[in-house]
């Protein structure tokens, strides 16, 4: 793998990963257009592309470290407001962590194709709109009072709407749907502010990416070790994955930063529609022969 390259796939990683857009969507399309999805390379492509949401995970902890500092206290017994967040974050986070571990090899062996990856992109763009549209009703037929206490901080999660989010996130185990998608929306759903369910979702994604690139990485170095191939990064690089690593750590900050931003003032149905035109521009490129799944 050349560094252009690297650098292209962290970008990509980066900027998509937090957003309700799907990052799996944009590396399929990114990596088919850099010449990067033969099958001679597929399996250390999709480790590559597991393994760089690490800096997803380095941009939350740069960005929300006093919050994780807080997480920590509760740990320690220091932080009683901590260690309730804490405790929220396991029980969102156990859902995802049963269930990708015991479907994994179906998952890779059934939803990794065209119609599957497609239909999750439609669909999950059509529920994003029709969410923010209730929302929006909502917030229309409540007085000014109402409109200033509507929806939940973080600090007010209970036990059962972490679950809850935790249920939500094991629907983006299915490749196109986007864990980010369903945990922001799954907790505006169930009462968070949007702010409040975005920064919920990144630091969950803590966990959940971190366990995912863990499970990744030693899966890939064993599997080399049995079959005597070689792994990925003696088949793209060292270079090359720090090089990604570090890209998909500076842009991942710069689009949670703009995500809150975003979410504030215009909520989530622009990036339904967005989802909805991927849908199109992926189906339209597989159909073309120029992208693979």
């Amino acid at each position: 793998m050349n560094f252009w390259q690297a650098v292209i796939l962290g970008l990509v990683e980066g900027i998509t990963e937090y957003l309700p857009v799907s990052s799996t969507g944009h590396l399929i399309i990114t990596a088919s257009l850099l010449g990067l999805d033969g099958e001679d390379r597929k399996q250390a492509i999709d480790a590559f592309n597991i393994i760089i949401q690490g800096g997803a995970i380095l941009a939350v902890i740069g960005l929300y470290f006093p919050r994780i500092l807080r997480i920590v206290n509760g740990l320690l017994g220091r932080d009683k407001a901590g260690f309730r967040l804490a405790m929220h974050l396991l029980i969102a986070f156990l859902p995802a962590a049963i269930l990708g571990v015991l479907f994994n090899d179906f998952i890779e062996s059934h939803l990794f194709s065209t119609v599957p990856v497609l239909a999750a992109l439609f669909l999950g763009g059509v529920w994003m709109i029709a969410l923010d549209r209730w929302r929006e009703r909502r917030l229309a037929s409540a007085s000014d009072e109402e409109k200033a206490s509507v929806g939940r901080a973080i600090t007010e999660l209970t036990w059962s709407r972490a679950l809850a989010i935790g249920l939500f996130q094991c629907v983006a185990m299915w490749p196109g749907t986007s864990r980010s998608m369903m945990t922001i929306a799954g907790g505006t759903l169930l009462g968070l502010k949007p702010k409040e369910a975005a920064e919920f979702s990144f630091l969950l994604g803590l966990p959940t990416l971190g366990g995912a690139c863990v499970y990744k990485l030693g899966t890939n170095i064993l599997d080399a070790r049995e079959t005597g191939r070689p792994n990925l990064f003696e088949e793209l690089g060292l270079m090359p994955v720090v090089v990604g690593v570090v890209v998909a750590t500076i842009s991942a900050a710069l689009a949670i930063r703009w995500l809150v931003s975003f979410l504030n003032r215009h909520g989530l149905k622009a990036f339904g529609w967005y989802r909805i035109g991927l849908c199109i521009v992926l189906g339209t490129l597989i159909a073309a022969g120029v992208v693979t799944v």
